[in-house]
């Protein structure tokens, strides 16, 4: 466990206040223990609160480039389809994570890849679990994507209480999936838009923890494509079929033709012949 490096001027203010806190109840108020012991207590807690807010787990991560990692420590809120209009445009679904303040509120980078767009909003600061939270709410907006070419989007959502959101991406750059991208202070809520047919593996209001638990198994690039490739090839059978169709039955034995066509036949025979007679008599006329 260490201690993130965005919680340090946190840390400062919170020993300079405690330190003049305590000091002027030590000077002015010397007899009054129980208001001493009060203010003890208030100040241990104060500390307690900003060290375990700040706190930065240290843990293995497993990559895969197939999965999405959770982002943030938190308890999943939401899991529905959604559109979204900012960069991908077209309908994704929508995975939630609420950060209370107890949580860890380091926030890791879900998939490994190349960072395709990235853009800072600032806005409202409404409760993170509002629902336009999402869309007016101060932050960040950042598409991933991956060697497979599919592109997760991942949104830090500030809430009522946080009201700085740090990120340390940037367009172009290569991240590595479960490495920190970002840190939101005091609550808050990180979204993801994954591709559709994307198999969750979580449930609402199941606890889920940055970095290490596996939110969802993500579609290959490679099944798209064959889906794709596999109806144009059976459209071009369809035609073939159609145009060998009429090839069968001229090929057909005489025994399997149909009585109409019999009888057509021996009608264009006798006047090919009856037109040769008559030529045949008109050259002889004049000798």
């Amino acid at each position: 466990m260490t201690f993130h490096k965005e919680g340090y001027t946190s840390l400062a203010i919170c020993v300079l206040f405690i330190f003049i806190l305590n000091a002027l109840v030590q000077f002015y108020l010397p007899e009054q223990v129980a208001l001493k012991w009060f203010i003890y207590i208030l100040s241990f807690l104060l500390f307690v609160i900003i060290v375990q807010f700040f706190r930065s787990p240290k843990f293995a991560i497993t990559t895969d480039e197939n999965t999405v990692l959770c982002p943030a420590d938190g308890k999943v809120v939401v899991i529905e389809e959604a559109d979204e209009p900012e960069f991908l445009k077209d309908r994704r679904i929508q995975l939630s994570v609420f950060m209370s303040p107890i949580n860890v509120h380091v926030n890791r980078n879900p998939i490994s890849g190349f960072v395709k767009y990235f853009k800072y909003h600032p806005g409202k600061y409404l409760v993170a679990w509002h629902p336009k939270s999402s869309t007016e709410n101060e932050r960040t907006t950042v598409v991933t994507e991956n060697g497979n070419g599919v592109q997760v989007l991942f949104r830090q959502i500030a809430g009522a209480l946080a009201r700085r959101i740090v990120w340390y991406v940037q367009e172009g750059d290569v991240v590595e999936q479960g490495s920190q991208f970002g840190f939101i202070k005091f609550g808050s809520r990180v979204d993801l838009f994954l591709p559709l047919g994307t198999k969750i593996l979580v449930d609402i209001n199941q606890v889920v923890k940055g970095g290490r638990t596996v939110l969802a198994e993500l579609p290959t690039s490679d099944t798209q494509p064959l889906a794709i490739a596999t109806e144009a090839i059976e459209e071009p059978k369809v035609e073939a079929k159609k145009v060998v169709a009429p090839k069968t039955e001229e090929t057909a034995p005489a025994s399997a033709v149909e009585p109409d066509e019999v009888q057509e036949l021996p009608a264009r025979k006798p006047k090919l012949k009856a037109a040769k007679p008559s030529d045949n008599n008109t050259e002889e006329k004049p000798e």
